[in-house]
């Protein structure tokens, strides 16, 4: 599954998903862009030193953006085409949790804030990438961060559940709208994956949330999470990183419109 001669850009490479897919498309071989807020760049730092370990050879730039913004997005893309090349491996995981909260008492703002980053962010990326594709007649392949949240209603998560099952939706229109121009567009829905900020994160608010679903302490919580996974194991960042380097190489290539569920069996 070489990815020799591609050009990789992956949104949210500052957080352990972006930046353990991009050092594994930067090992393949890729020329990778490793993009996230302009506030994050000693984290997009260090997902730059761990593509340089993963391969020294790779040719790797830095890109930071605001993916609701389409102006900026469209900057920070002609700055990575002029020093990389246009990608053509896309992947499209910036994203935000939201708050944890009842569906009753969900605050309307962050309800807003969650679809406008989960959902305007990805087409806004998509939109962008494909355009310059297109504008040179070449072929690519996109994988959008969706997630089980999107098809199995976790407690409190209204907001970010709703934004990934829109993922979804967007993911298989693209995917057909695309597909005579030889652009694949999928997706891949990670469970639980660990360790590292967003499993800290769910499992605090989901222990801090009242729920007849969950315990109130972080360690019965993190058990109760690990519980309704068949593997009795989170995932971790290395195995979706698998997945999705799969998704945007040749090995892939009848596959569009399509979610792989990174689960451990759950559902």
């Amino acid at each position: 599954m070489t990815m020799d001669g591609r050009v990789a850009l992956v949104t949210g490479a500052a957080g352990d998903l972006g930046r353990a897919a991009a050092a594994r498309l930067a090992a393949d071989g890729a020329s990778v862009a490793v993009c996230d807020l302009p506030s994050r760049t000693d984290a997009l730092a260090a997902a730059v030193e761990a593509c340089r370990s993963a391969n020294p050879a790779a040719s790797l730039t830095m890109a930071t953006f605001d993916v609701t913004d389409p102006e900026s997005v469209g900057e920070a893309l002609a700055l990575v085409i002029d020093e990389i090349g246009v990608p053509d491996a896309i992947y499209n995981n910036a994203g935000y949790q939201g708050s944890f909260a009842n569906t009753a008492d969900y605050d309307v703002d962050d309800f807003r804030r969650v679809q406008d980053i989960n959902v305007t962010g990805v087409f806004v990326v998509l939109r962008a990438c494909v355009n310059a594709l297109l504008e040179i007649g070449r072929p690519g392949a996109i994988v959008n961060a969706a997630s089980m949240a999107a098809l199995g209603g976790p407690p409190n998560m209204v907001a970010y559940a709703a934004s990934k099952a829109a993922v979804l939706g967007l993911t298989k229109t693209a995917a057909t709208d695309l597909a005579p121009n030889g652009i694949r567009v999928n997706a891949v829905s990670p469970a639980f994956i660990g360790p590292g900020m967003m499993w800290d994160r769910q499992v605090e608010l989901q222990a801090a949330a009242p729920s007849q679903y969950y315990g109130d302490d972080v360690e019965t919580v993190a058990a109760q999470m690990i519980g309704q996974v068949p593997l009795r194991r989170y995932g971790t960042p290395d195995e979706v990183a698998s997945v999705v380097r799969f998704l945007l190489s040749d090995d892939a290539s009848y596959l569009t419109g399509v979610n792989i569920e990174i689960a451990g069996g759950a559902s």
